[in-house]
């Protein structure tokens, strides 16, 4: 039997993206711990945020980084769940959008 392509442990690995390029990987490093600091915006919202993007990319190992991350920030289910509905409906809209461009095209085409 083949093991899966993802593998929750390997979320833990995450640190070591530094091994191959380790300048770069400590600048991505000390870029995301500023980006997630408390500012403008709460590490709460932050973390609400993280895990409606982590949706609309697809990224499992996101997902579940940044559901631990919103509970340990004290969203709730409710939030974490309208949060996704909200990356849901940009994502969709995005690709409505795009419609337009098709339009556009029908009727140059047709006109």
């Amino acid at each position: 039997m083949s093991k899966p392509y993802y593998i929750e442990e390997d979320l833990k690995k995450f640190g070591n993206i530094t091994k191959y390029q380790k300048e770069m990987g400590e600048k991505f490093f000390g870029w995301y711990d500023e980006v997630f600091k408390e500012g403008a915006l709460t590490q709460r919202e932050k973390a609400l945020i993280a895990l409606g993007v982590a949706h609309a990319v697809q990224c499992p190992y996101c997902i579940d980084a940044y559901t631990k991350s919103s509970l340990e920030k004290g969203a709730d289910e409710e939030q974490m769940m309208e949060a996704i509905h909200v990356a849901a409906a940009i994502r969709g809209g995005a690709s409505l959008v795009h419609g337009v461009q098709m339009m556009n095209k029908v009727e140059d085409l047709t006109m």
